[in-house]
């Protein structure tokens, strides 16, 4: 069974090799890719890390056992980047510190070692949890039907094959897994990566190649079908009479209120107006009147706040993120200067 464990590392380690020199030949969007091979060599490191061949000692094992405690780190970031979120800063870099303090702590004292692991894996477990909220819980916005796809699978697969893995050496401790367990453990991560490099291979563009829009860009559509043409003139006579506004819109209801299938709005707004995300189409006019009121001198003195939710957002916190991630500035900067400029 050790034999089936070393041979079942060593393929996956070839297999992520390989994915590795994929993603640096092809035109993929810069920060998916530095994402997904952080993920792939972090995980190296803990296939590395929890086999039996690992060194036991010294500056080679503290590099190989720190690389590996950054995979959920880089699950995280890559979840975020092939779904197109935000990342929330805060989360990263607290996640990251707590993580490397509890690293340092471990190999820098001998007492409660194992109890220093097991926190380690249960901040894993709270960020591979936070993932699969991510994947699903954004589902709904996205427009590309073969990411849709992806999202359905792919936070599944690493959601229970790394959080199994947490949650068993949580009950039964990392220091002293039976040889079967290891096997297993190295099957699942091998078949995981098998699917991660399908994945990779038939993936439309759009899914992984840089965009070549801003999230907020408004666009034109052509060579409509007749159908098309209905649907859009629909849409667009819509959004000419506010209904960006409405507060918690979804391409769902948006679908029912136009009286058409989901299915179709979704690719319309993704294939003809240039949209990956729901949120991104809403984005092209919330920010375009945004900017109109906070460039308007008579609206000097109106709160950001109330703009922000006049403009359907839930709060603040949105509204600046989309406004900053359009302009490059925040609403505050950029009312200053367009009224200076005035």
């Amino acid at each position: 069974m050790a034999l089936v464990d070393i041979i079942l590392r060593l393929l996956t380690i070839g297999g992520q090799i390989m994915i590795i020199a994929v993603l640096i030949a092809g035109r993929i969007r810069t920060r998916l890719k530095i994402a997904a091979i952080g993920l792939l060599v972090s995980s190296m490191a803990y296939i590395i890390n929890s086999s039996g061949f690992a060194p036991d000692a010294g500056i080679p094992d503290m590099v190989i056992d720190f690389i590996s405690v950054s995979t959920t780190i880089w699950a995280w970031v890559f979840g975020h980047e092939l779904f197109e979120r935000p990342i929330n800063k805060k989360i990263l870099t607290g996640a990251s510190l707590i993580l490397f303090l509890l690293w340092a702590s471990a190999n820098l004292s001998a007492d409660g070692r194992w109890l220093t692991f097991d926190a380690i894996r249960i901040v894993s477990l709270a960020l591979i949890a936070h993932l699969l909220v991510i994947a699903i819980g954004g589902r709904a916005d996205d427009l590309v039907e073969k990411r849709r796809l992806i999202s359905t699978y792919l936070p599944l697969l690493i959601g229970l094959q790394v959080g199994g893995v947490l949650l068993f050496e949580l009950l039964y401790g990392g220091h002293n897994i039976l040889p079967a367990a290891s096997a297993v453990n190295a099957s699942f991560i091998f078949l995981l990566v098998l699917c991660a490099g399908s994945a990779l291979l038939i993936a439309e563009p759009e899914v992984l190649v840089e965009r070549g829009y801003s999230p907020a860009r408004k666009y034109t559509a052509t060579n409509l079908s007749p159908s098309e043409t209905v649907l859009h003139d629909k849409l667009i006579a819509a959004m000419d009479e506010g209904q960006y506004r409405t507060p918690s819109l979804t391409i769902a209801t948006l679908a029912a209120q136009l009286d058409a299938p989901e299915h179709r709005l979704r690719a319309l707004i993704n294939k003809q107006l240039g949209h990956r995300n729901f949120s991104s189409f809403l984005n092209g006019y919330r920010i375009t009147e945004a900017k109109e009121k906070l460039s308007d001198r008579a609206m000097v003195d109106l709160p950001i706040l109330t703009i922000a939710m006049d403009l359907g957002y839930g709060s603040l916190a949105p509204f600046n993120r989309a406004f900053r991630a359009e302009t490059g500035l925040t609403p505050s900067d950029f009312r200053k200067s367009a009224i200076d400029q005035n």
